[in-house]
């Protein structure tokens, strides 16, 4: 298998020498699939027992960067690993042991449990971190956060305790976190670095191609702006192209790169007890896992403004799939994809959410109330007619019913598709709703309607 380097530059000769069938039928699904989902441009990358696939669809080359969101939390996550094979960190250190000013609860969660979404901490800040420009208006933003559990709970998605891994990164090394991910990762990787947001100097135009919002019902693409604040770069900052991603992906396929085996195992080896609903089937220290039909897979999701990106590893195997959208539709592209690469004899792993949604019933207990985490914040109401619907940020989602295990089902607004909304999780002690888990983050009950 070559080196993740090695990989990287074999992407930059022309994309019809990478095709693997001399029919070319990566290229022709990827086409195909951005056309059906009015995607504006895609990337697509699979490796597969040492021959490499790769295709693009719309008015880019290879090399393009597209907007990553989350999956930048993975890079995050390696660069900490970094440190802890220099003996500069160590799993198990608090928070508070490397950042100073953190609030009493928001200190106490390790690296361990904060690279895993066990340490409780909030989705995010909110307003508080909209005016943070710097990091040290962060750390003092979280001053007065609370926790949504107790650190090593459960899983709650978190954009703060990947933003606190950052700083912890720039306290150890004295570098920036742009730097050090340029410096430490991405250089040994042969990925040449590109960000959303840079503070300063570092500040360039032009690094990554436009989001867009796909339209429904017209299949429009509108252009949009990538709304990530500096503060929040170590969560979301990364731009990068699906060979790039695959580049990423061999390093935990035994390639040489920068990150020893098993601290690369490490990151992928489930977390007992954590449980992502929504997400994954399971997550590691900065990896999440999904099943396959001959092999566990690992992995990230990514969503910017207007873009969808995905990475999914058979270390097993030696299998990559990278692929980049730049379309608000791009997780549908994905998961026509999927499908479409097990018909051909490729079982990606993915997560699949329960879809024996003509079972579900009204629910038969008050569930009404006000669900919190941070500011993130969901409504339960029971309407006249007896009806229970779900309310977003004013966004009514109606019909709530119940399926199997807590999890329940809402209509989505735009198209009327039944759709997983979530699941209800009930206190031990009581038998109660206490929690809801929604896109893998715990929102508290806080109050309940009479």
């Amino acid at each position: 298998m070559p080196s993740p380097s090695t990989f990287y530059q074999s992407l930059r000769v022309p994309v019809r020498d990478l095709r693997p069938p001399a029919d070319g039928r990566l290229q022709r699904l990827l086409t195909g699939l951005a056309h059906k989902h009015g995607v504006p441009a895609a990337q697509l990358v699979v490796h597969d027992g040492g021959r490499t696939g790769s295709a693009t669809a719309g008015e880019i080359t290879a090399a393009a960067k597209f907007p990553a969101g989350s999956i930048t939390k993975a890079f995050t996550a390696a660069l900490a690993m970094l440190l802890v094979a220099d003996g500069d960190l160590d799993p198990d250190d608090p928070l508070a042991e490397h950042l100073d000013g953190l609030g009493p609860q928001v200190g106490r969660p390790t690296v361990r449990q904060v690279l895993s979404h066990t340490g409780g901490l909030p989705a995010g800040l909110g307003a508080a971190a909209e005016g943070a420009g710097s990091a040290r208006r962060y750390l003092r933003a979280c001053r007065d956060a609370g926790l949504v559990q107790p650190p090593g709970q459960g899983f709650s998605y978190s954009n703060v305790g990947y933003v606190l891994t950052g700083y912890v990164v720039e306290a150890i090394t004295g570098m920036s976190w742009w730097e050090a991910m340029d410096a430490l990762l991405l250089d040994e990787l042969g990925i040449d670095g590109a960000f959303v947001v840079e503070p300063g100097a570092r500040r360039r135009t032009g690094a990554h191609v436009s989001g867009h919002a796909v339209h429904a019902a017209t299949g429009r693409a509108r252009p949009v702006a990538q709304t990530l604040t500096t503060a929040e770069a170590a969560a979301g900052a990364l731009a990068l192209s699906a060979g790039d991603l695959a580049a990423f992906g061999l390093m935990f396929c035994g390639g040489d790169g920068p990150l020893p085996a098993h601290l690369a195992e490490l990151m992928r080896r489930p977390v007992p007890g954590a449980e992502p609903f929504g997400l994954a089937d399971a997550w590691g220290l900065g990896l999440a896992g999904y099943r396959g039909a001959d092999a566990d897979w690992t992995g990230h999701d990514g969503t910017a403004d207007g873009t969808s990106c995905h990475l999914r590893v058979d270390p097993e195997h030696g299998r990559v799939v990278a692929l980049t959208t730049n379309g608000s539709t791009g997780s549908a592209l994905w998961t026509d994809l999927v499908a479409a690469l097990r018909a051909d004899g490729l079982p990606v792993g993915d997560y699949e959410l329960p879809r024996d949604l003509d079972r579900a019933a009204r629910p038969a207990a008050d569930l009404s109330g006000r669900y919190t985490n941070g500011d993130l914040e969901y409504q339960v109401d029971v309407r006249a007619d007896g009806g229970t619907v779900l309310v977003v940020d004013g966004e009514v989602y109606p019909e709530l019913a119940l399926l199997r295990d807590g999890a329940f089902s809402v209509r989505e607004p735009g198209t009327g598709r039944r759709i997983i909304g979530g699941r209800f999780l009930t206190d031990p002690a009581t038998g109660t709703v206490s929690a809801m888990q929604a896109g893998g983050r715990v929102a508290r009950r806080r109050r309940h309607a009479s």
